[in-house]
């Protein structure tokens, strides 16, 4: 089987931080808007190259989001920055009624996604962004696994017309996909071939995902592994092609299991092909402060809890 190893860790927030720098030095219209946040999401070097592009809107998120809007209306592409938390469930109904309803050409990026958050704790990791932005008519949700994938993201949405949700973390992950990968939305990336089992996994469980099925290949079982980068729209083709020949799938996700990745991929099944699936995410709860790794492995949302799901929808083909 394919294996993948890595030499460096590094935070998905900090390749947000990388591609927005890039987008600063070569398309003139993007600019970009913080809440208070600027050393959380990395903005410094954009900030530093291009301070005629950059709006400090403060702890005012709403704000941000109205200003952004009108932002596009001007020709410019607003790249939005704050937490997860603050980019979403604090500003829904600007997200709704000023970008979404009015198709406004605004990049909602959020950093701090999930239990990875960590020690801040349950008012702050919010475990169901995805589902609350996927809902929203029109809206593109992606949500990368590693550093290189979130550079790459956000570059190329600059060149996308229409609202998207671009979701990354807070921890260092393993640095695993290629420097000068295309970043194409909407395909998912197939990592490993298998026979056995399809997983298919996003965020920070991809490299979860691919440990997992190392594990699983030494039980004699082979998984194929799918990098869902994006959410909506979601590459229906890539799943239903991998489930006809393992029969059973496993989704993975830092997120609830209540409108998230999993949910979607069970409704592709069950309008195409009706198949035994399994989740690994969180079930219905809030999170707590911790330990990233200590919170994983509780909430189940790691390579071990992966393996066991893999394990179980085996059993129902």
């Amino acid at each position: 089987m394919k294996t993948y190893t890595y030499t460096e860790k590094k935070d998905t927030r900090s390749g947000f931080g990388a591609g927005l720098a890039e987008l600063g030095r070569t398309n003139p219209n993007v600019v970009a808007l913080c809440a208070d946040l600027v050393g959380s999401l990395k903005m410094e070097k954009f900030i530093e190259e291009n301070p005629e592009r950059f709006f400090q809107i403060g702890i005012a998120e709403a704000n941000m989001m109205g200003i952004a809007a009108g932002l596009t209306i001007g020709g410019k592409i607003p790249f939005t920055g704050t937490f997860a938390n603050f980019s979403t469930g604090r500003v829904y109904d600007q997200i709704r009624q000023s970008i979404a309803y009015s198709e406004k050409n605004v990049k909602i990026c959020a950093s701090h996604a999930g239990l990875t958050l960590g020690e801040d704790g349950a008012t702050h990791q919010i475990l169901e962004d995805i589902g609350l932005m996927k809902m929203l008519p029109g809206m593109t949700v992606i949500n990368t696994c590693d550093y290189n994938q979130t550079k790459a993201a956000t570059i190329a949405i600059a060149d996308y017309n229409g609202p998207v949700y671009l979701r990354f973390g807070r921890p260092a992950v393993p640095i695993f996909t290629p420097a000068d990968q295309k970043f194409e939305i909407g395909k998912a990336i197939k990592l490993t071939e298998g026979t056995d089992v399809t997983i298919v996994a996003t965020g920070h469980l991809v490299w979860e995902a691919l440990e997992a099925s190392k594990v699983l290949f030494e039980q004699g079982i082979s998984a194929e592994v799918i990098n869902i980068h994006t959410i909506k729209p979601l590459d229906e083709k890539a799943i239903l092609e991998s489930v006809a020949k393992t029969r059973c799938i496993v989704t993975a996700e830092e997120h609830n299991i209540i409108g998230g990745l999993g949910e979607s991929v069970a409704r592709v099944l069950a309008l195409h092909n009706p198949t035994p699936q399994e989740f690994v995410g969180t079930n219905d709860t809030f999170g707590e402060s911790g330990i990233p790794a200590q919170l994983m492995e509780k909430y189940g949302l790691n390579a071990k809890a992966i393996v066991s799901k893999a394990e179980s929808v085996i059993k129902r083909k």
